[in-house]
């Protein structure tokens, strides 16, 4: 084990003075050829300081658009995301007519997708991502790469989805029933053609129903009719859902909740 450290060890010290060595040397064109062979053997980190050194002796050449392209990629290689963006996005500015532009504004909003992080984290690079990943369909109508953004934009939704839906859930939880049934509702209607449509309208039945449990004598009545408008609402919107049923039981619960509390009023009036 410690022969296979030591070696590994060894390995680095010396690459690192190789590139040092390469650094140091004056001649650019030799500083290039060893960037590409850097880079063509996945070794990132050493081209891509090679490609930057060049950089100034190249830049008003027609090398320069080829050292460009490939120091984005070694950003990206590095998963140096927010660098990789920046060149991705500076190389359309500077290149905009080239046959790689095209590549490179994907690439641009495939680096915002990959800083998009898990549901439960702030969503800001998952909301770019839609947005930039739509520019692009809009700008690039024939890309062979309309499909894999459409898929990326659909699960960058369902992310967004999820993390509605358990804001939503956590209200419920704690029994907040009222915030509850509010976040369901924006939950549909921000997701309308969610496959889940019918859970969370069912959610958003049960939350109005605890709440109207949960309300002062004098606010129930008002409250079970919410309950009963939002069952035929369902009705309406999901005539074939599987959770028809358990609307069904919580219209029944609220209409007799609403007989017997017109009743006891009637009583209590006489």
């Amino acid at each position: 084990m410690r022969l296979v450290v030591f070696i590994a060890v060894v390995v680095v010290l010396a690459g690192c003075h190789g590139i040092s060595k390469i650094l140091k040397n004056k001649d650019p064109e030799y500083k290039l050829r060893m960037a590409e062979k850097y880079y063509v053997s996945k070794k990132y980190n050493y081209a891509y300081q090679l490609f930057e050194d060049v950089v100034p002796y190249y830049k008003t050449s027609k090398e320069f658009e080829d050292i460009y392209y490939k120091m984005a990629y070694c950003t990206y290689y590095q998963k140096d995301y927010v660098s990789s963006e920046n060149y991705f996005k500076t190389y359309l500015e500077l290149f905009p007519n080239n046959p790689r532009a095209e590549e490179m504004d994907y690439m641009r909003a495939f680096c915002y997708y990959k800083q998009s992080p898990k549901w439960e984290l702030d969503q800001t690079n998952t909301l770019k991502t839609i947005g930039i990943m739509q520019s692009f369909i809009n700008t690039h109508p024939g890309s062979t790469r309309i499909k894999e953004a459409s898929e990326i934009i659909d699960n960058c939704h369902d992310k967004l989805e999820t993390k509605d839906y358990k804001a939503a859930q956590l209200y419920y939880d704690i029994g907040q029933f009222r915030a509850a049934a509010v976040s369901f509702a924006e939950v549909l209607n921000n997701y309308p053609e969610s496959m889940r449509g019918d859970e969370y309208k069912l959610m958003t039945i049960k939350s109005y129903y605890r709440y109207a449990e949960l309300s002062v004598e004098e606010k129930k009545v008002e409250r079970f009719e919410k309950v009963v408008e939002e069952c035929n609402d369902f009705t309406d919107r999901f005539p074939e859902s599987k959770l028809s049923k358990d609307v069904e039981h919580f219209l029944n619960l609220s209409q007799t909740n609403i007989k017997n509390l017109s009743n006891e009023q009637t009583k209590t009036s006489t």
